[in-house]
Order: structure tokens, then sequence, then C-alpha cells
């Protein structure tokens, strides 16, 4: 296919406000974590309560997830997507305006939040639909490197921090997601050819295929290894290395950036190579890279390049999933953008749970690494197992035209 003819075969300004809309929801949706040294001096939390607070978002976002993938089959995605960006912008008003004095308060705003990391299951979905299979990994890739908003949390909020204090900083938020909830309004459509809409009872149904079961384990590997990461690497690189806040989020920022920027292209790959080969080659270096970081690498500087290789695998590993998921799972691809994103959330929400009670309980973070590492190679593994069967049953050139 010609590079035109991708950019004729969906709806552009659907797919970009996506993608913007995606971007500054997963900006909020891991804010904690790049301001969690200092909102963690001023309630004097433990290491393992740093990691709970930054890690509660995750878990929330995840089992949202499921509630907004429902919406979205039900309502349409647009509406569904509304509504979750109404409750984001009233819960970071309140942070605004009330009182987050204590650690409870800071795990219920944590909660508020998972509703930014759920648009996942509205924005994917919201793309996914105008395109063709053998595109699918490029829009899927394009709509989901929204997740590029980690890394300006972890670029600007510390330092806006410094400035106005980290409660404000939340205020300040509510400006670009305004802009971005206007843009959505405007731009974005609901595509024609959306798949009727089913029971509660139904969506239960496709948890009774064992694919679906994959595909869930599968993210929670790469999309847990990027998000987990990108909640927790201000306060590895603060607590391992001793960096300033501001300088720790500048550096998470450019591992992030990697992480998300690579997405597309992970996409575009798998669309070209197949997503079974894609994912093959990013769990084993995404094991490899893990693991070396585990062993607490001499200068924060190393450090840094490991987890920029991490992330790119990781990224890549993203886009390759969501071009197998739309293959198998076509008409259902609103709930099982819920359950997969799910899943992906509760990866996320171990890795920076068991990093925050790893450094509490040995003072080192090598454990989680190390753990999350072994994940890895088990989804390589499972991988294994299922692609000879994927490729002879819905992945097959007979089923569709895509790469599988």
């Amino acid at each position: 296919m010609q590079k035109s003819s991708f950019w004729k075969a969906g709806h552009t300004p659907t797919l970009l406000a996506s993608f913007f809309y995606f971007d500054l929801s997963f900006m909020v949706w891991v804010i904690l974590g790049p301001l969690a040294v200092q909102i963690s001096g001023d309630l004097g939390l433990t290491p393992a309560q740093k990691g709970l607070m930054v890690a509660t978002p995750l878990l929330s976002g995840a089992l949202l997830r499921i509630v907004m993938g429902v919406l979205v089959d039900h309502l349409k995605p647009k509406k569904a997507g509304i509504i979750g960006q109404v409750i984001v912008m009233s819960g970071m008003l309140w942070a605004w305006l009330g009182d987050l004095s204590t650690y409870h308060t800071m795990l219920a705003f944590g909660v508020i939040l998972g509703f930014a990391g759920a648009a996942f299951a509205v924005a994917l979905p919201l793309a996914s639909r105008w395109y063709p299979p053998e595109h699918q990994g490029t829009a899927l890739g394009i709509a989901g490197a929204g997740n590029s908003g980690t890394a300006f949390a972890a670029l600007f909020a510390p330092t806006l921090a410094i400035i106005f204090g980290w409660q404000n900083v939340f205020g300040l938020c509510l400006i670009p997601l305004s802009v971005a909830f206007i843009v959505y309004l405007v731009f974005t459509k609901d595509a024609p050819n959306a798949p009727p809409a089913k029971s509660l009872l139904e969506y239960l149904h496709v948890l009774k295929d064992k694919d679906a079961w994959w595909f869930m384990f599968f993210y929670s590997v790469t999309f847990g290894g990027f998000s987990g990461l990108a909640s927790s690497l201000t306060i590895y690189f603060n607590g391992q290395y001793g960096l300033s806040p501001v300088t720790a989020g500048y550096f998470t920022a450019a591992c992030v950036f990697a992480g998300s920027a690579i997405r597309p292209l992970g996409g575009r790959l798998a669309d070209r190579i197949g997503g079974i080969k894609t994912l093959s080659m990013m769990y084993m270096l995404a094991a490899s890279f893990m693991l070396i970081a585990s062993f607490g690498l001499s200068s924060a500087g190393a450090a840094v390049a490991i987890f920029v290789l991490a992330m790119l695998a990781l990224g890549v590993g993203n886009g390759a999933v969501f071009q197998l998921v739309p293959q198998r799972f076509r008409k259902e691809i609103g709930v099982m953008t819920g359950l997969v994103g799910m899943a992906g959330g509760i990866g996320g929400f171990y890795l920076a749970s068991s990093l925050g009670y790893s450094k509490q309980l040995t003072g080192s973070y090598q454990g989680g690494l190390i753990v999350f590492a072994a994940l890895a190679i088990v989804a390589l593994l499972g991988l294994s197992a299922v692609k000879n069967r994927w490729r002879t049953t819905w992945g097959s050139a007979a089923m569709t035209n895509a790469k599988i």
C-alpha cells in the first residue's frame, strides 16, 4: 500500500482528534508520578505509600476501561468520551481547590484520575472503526501514540510544582484539557459502520474465548511495563541516584517519549511483517533491558539509556498487540479494547506498586524489575504456543488481508 492510501482510507480529523484527546488524558492520568517526590515530602509518605499512590490511578484506569468499553458500544465512542472528559475535568477542579493534605485523600484522587486512563477504551475504537484491516496497525499506532502525554507530565509537572506549588499544577492542567475537549467536540465523528450494541451478558461471552485472555496477558506486559515505568521512573531516579525532582522528571520524560513516539512505528511494522513476529522480538528485547536495569547501573546516564531501550521495545509491542486485536475481535473491538486495556493497566499497577514495596522491604528496586522481566519471557513463550493456531485460523490469508 502507498502511504497516501492510508490517509484516504479513514477519517483523518477523527484520528488526529482522538490522538489529542488520548494524549492530554494520559498526561493527567500519570500526573502523580512526576509530582510524587514533592507530594511525599509534604505528606511524609513511605516508599511503599509512594508506590501505591502513583499506582492507584493505573488500577482505577484499568477497571474503568471495562466501563468505558461498554459505554462505547452502547452510547458510541464520541458520547462516551464526552462523559469521561467531564468527569476528569471535574476531578481536577476538586483537586485544585480542595484539601489534599492526607495520604488517603491522594488515593481517592487517584481513583478519579483513572477516568483519564480509561480514555484508552474510547480513543482507540473511535479511530479503529474508520479503517480497514490492512491499516489497523497504523491507525491504532497513531491514536495510541497519545500515551506520549505521560512524557509531558514528567517534563513539565515538577518544574511547575516548584514555581506554583504541586496542588496548583492540577488547576493548570485544566487549560490544555479544556482545549482538547473543544477539539474533540468539533472534529470527532462516529464511524457509520459501528456494530450494534450488545447486552452486558454478551460482553461476558468474550471471556469464554481463550484468545481474549491471551491478548489481555500480552498487553499487561507491554503496556503494563510502559505505564508502570512512566509512573515510577521519577521516583526511581530520585531514590536511586539522588537526582532532583526536576532532573528526574527530565530523565523520565526522555524514557517515556521514546516508548510513546515509537508506538505508531510498532503498528506500522506489524502491518508489514506481522504482529506475532514483531511482538516476539520485542518481548525478548524488553526482558533483556529490564533485567540489565535490575542490577542497578553505576550512573543515572547509563540507567536512562537502558530504560529508553526498554521503553522502545515496550512501545513497539503496544503497537503490535493492537495490530492483532482488531483482526481477531473486529465485531467486539469496543469491549476487547476495554478488556485488553484493563489488563495493561493492571500490569502497570503491579509494576509501580511492586517497585515501591521492593524498595521499602529490601532497599532496592531489583526484585520488582526482575519479576517483570520474567513476565516478558513468559509472554514470549505463550505467544510461541499460540502463533501456529492463529496463523492457520483467523489470521490465515483466506480470512484477512492483514499480515499476522
